[in-house]
């Protein structure tokens, strides 16, 4: 391939990827590395009497930044989008369970995860609390990097069918944590890790994550094997290529967002159905001296790439697949079309995503997912019918989305930066 438009490696993407196990850690990593980058962060509360230069705003678990060096107020963006979420397994409102002299933690699936990939595994858990402070509450970031919960598989011989058994996400994803007949307080131990008093605990977002490190494998160490691929894999590249193109003021304003809920539809206060991304958009405008008028028309020259990763031709599963569409590890970044508008995609959108890429030097590979199968969705569809702009669905192959564990190409991570880096910084035309 060629070489790279970004610091995009895949020994960084691991590196991010283990540092980051839940949407609030995801926040926190590239709110670290946009500090190291000059980037100032500023709250939805306080005025943007100024919002040039380089700012960068968090919502929870979901985060916006921007580079805008344009005094004009109408001056369109470019928006390289992606989600902080990945399907996992979650600590119910009331977790302490007991049965057959185990103590349990009570836990629900979280996006479409596929749970036989979570079973006899060691789980850590993080997320955040919600703690009294007085008359205020605060977040606290937690993260137990220990092998405290484990869901156990049921033995082969008590299966009624040994190809495998059928999971009931109500019965059989609960995790095993200690021995007893009495339930043990899991919050209380929470909070004593997050060095909190329980009682001071008035709400959390827990949920579990693989301990095993994020890797490079493979023969010729060519392959990425790490959890939350989908969608850390765009949160990684979009951010390097962010940073790539942040310094280099273009023909549009650079502009990272990276959304939480996606797994579950966006529709919170912080998903791609939320007012996050407009909001941030117009009071870029209002800063630039613009008003409405100006928003609409910075809005109506703009483009968004939905980044999400996408599926790779599987060698042991080839029939389902689109025969005519093989997308293949190592072939360069993927554009993704569905008819049914389940991405985004149109011909613009395509075209845009398309000179980004030749722009990069980089090959593009076309997505149509099989007429005769459900086909996922995306921030795409959604983010373009809440602002309006012109919206391409891409991403970078992978095998195995969903599982607790997933695998990509090595190669495919500086190749997807370096197209999200031209994208954000297209060449200026007459």
């Amino acid at each position: 391939m060629p070489v790279s438009l970004t610091a995009a490696t895949a020994s960084g993407l691991c590196a991010f990827i283990d540092a980051s196990p839940s949407p609030f850690h995801v926040c926190a990593t590239v709110a670290a590395e946009l500090d190291g980058n000059g980037f100032t962060p500023l709250t939805e509360a306080s005025a943007w009497d100024d919002a040039g230069g380089k700012h960068y705003v968090v919502r929870g678990g979901s985060l916006i930044a921007w580079a805008d060096y344009d005094a004009v107020p109408a001056a369109p963006f470019r928006v390289v989008g992606a989600h902080t979420d990945s399907p996992n397994l979650r600590v119910k409102q009331h977790p302490d369970l007991a049965g057959a002299g185990w103590q349990l933690v009570g836990l629900e699936p979280y996006g479409g995860a596929w749970l036989n990939s979570w079973l006899d595994r060691e789980l850590g858990l993080s997320g955040r609390l919600s703690v009294r402070e007085g008359a205020r509450m605060r977040d606290v970031l937690v993260r137990i990097d220990e092998p405290i919960l484990r869901v156990p598989q049921l033995a082969i011989h008590l299966s009624e069918d040994r190809r495998g058994v059928s999971l009931d996400p109500q019965r059989h994803v609960n995790a095993i944590w200690g021995i007893g007949d009495a339930p043990a307080s899991f919050l209380d131990f929470v909070a004593e890790r997050a060095e909190v008093d329980g009682a001071d605990v008035l709400g959390w977002e827990l949920m579990t994550h693989d301990l095993a490190s994020s890797t490079i494998v493979g023969r010729d160490l060519d392959l990425v094997s790490a959890p939350r691929l989908d969608n850390q894999g765009t949160c990684y590249a979009g951010l390097q290529a962010f940073l790539a193109a942040a310094d280099e003021p273009g023909a549009a304003t650079a502009v990272l967002v990276m959304f939480d809920h996606e797994e579950v539809g966006s529709q919170s206060d912080r998903g791609a159905q939320s007012d996050l991304l407009p909001a941030v958009l117009e009071r870029i405008v209002l800063a630039r001296g613009g008003g409405r008028a100006d928003y609409l028309a910075a809005l109506a020259g703009s483009v968004v790439a939905s980044g999400d990763m996408a599926h790779a031709t599987h060698p042991n599963y080839p029939d389902r697949h689109e025969p005519a569409h093989r997308i293949e590890v190592g072939g360069g970044p993927v554009l993704k079309v569905n008819q049914n508008l389940r991405y985004a995609t149109d011909a613009a959108g395509a075209g845009a995503f398309a000179l980004a890429c030749a722009q990069a030097g980089m090959p593009l590979q076309r997505y149509v997912h099989r007429a005769d199968l459900p086909c996922g969705s995306t921030i795409g569809p959604m983010t373009a019918a809440r602002t309006g702009m012109s919206t391409v669905d891409v991403g970078a192959p992978q095998l195995a989305m969903h599982s607790c564990r997933e695998l990509m190409g090595a190669a495919d991570v500086p190749a997807y930066a370096s197209a999200l880096a031209a994208f954000l910084t297209p060449e200026a035309t007459d």
